[in-house]
């Protein structure tokens, strides 16, 4: 499901499970024992989706199974997330295809965001299907997308292409599918010879007022 690969300063983490890179309990194992890998050995992350798809989000079969599951499943997810968005390193993510739900707010969690062109979505697609975005998901929203847009984004459920997602925020670069993996390993590597330091804790500062009610939320 994880491919991980140091390169010079950059990890680079390969999530792959063959279908829609669901967040299930497994992904979020995975995806933890690669940050807890590249915070002790690189100095930049670059997070990879499949070819056509980064994640759809939350795992429907667990989610289904009844509420504790749900619960324990999404508990997890927004700690995840949670680490993500105040992780110390710089977080690059390349989306190679669609990103929707939990797959979007992976995206957000992260510092640069670079997709692709082309039929790619991108998006919250909560309120769609019935459901309200959590706190977690809520401050991710607020603190990275453009505030003209988050009523259509974040209330209206609208999903993005590429070009009209950089537009909203959820991007901040558009590339061709063959330009992205070169395009996201230099952008990490220009971003690892920032001093670590002072890095993440600019990170937290910027993002103060965003973690606070997400820590809160957490308990």
């Amino acid at each position: 499901m994880l491919n991980y690969e140091l390169v010079d300063d950059v990890a680079a983490i390969t999530m792959d499970d063959g279908k829609a890179n669901a967040v299930s309990h497994g992904f979020i194992d995975n995806l933890t024992e690669g940050l807890d890998r590249a915070e002790t050995e690189a100095k930049a992350l670059v997070i990879f989706g499949r070819s056509g798809v980064f994640s759809a989000g939350f795992d429907l079969k667990e989610i289904g199974k009844g509420q504790a599951e749900s619960k324990a499943l999404v508990d997890r997810g927004a700690a995840l997330l949670f680490r993500l968005f105040t992780y110390p390193l710089p977080v690059v993510a390349a989306s190679a295809g669609h990103a929707i739900a939990a797959g979007a707010l992976l995206m957000l969690a992260s510092d640069t965001r670079i997709g692709v062109a082309g039929d790619a979505k991108y998006g919250l697609n909560e309120t769609a299907i019935g459901m309200t975005l959590p706190p977690f998901g809520l401050q991710l929203g607020l603190c990275r997308l453009s505030k003209r847009y988050q009523t259509e984004a974040m209330i209206q459920a609208k999903l993005y292409d590429g070009n009209d997602a950089l537009r909203v925020g959820y991007l901040d670069h558009v590339v061709s599918p063959e330009q992205l993996q070169a395009s996201a390993m230099a952008k990490a590597a220009e971003l690892a010879q920032l001093p670590s330091d002072a890095y993440g804790a600019m990170k937290l500062a910027v993002r103060r007022q965003y973690i606070e009610v997400i820590a809160a939320s957490l308990g």
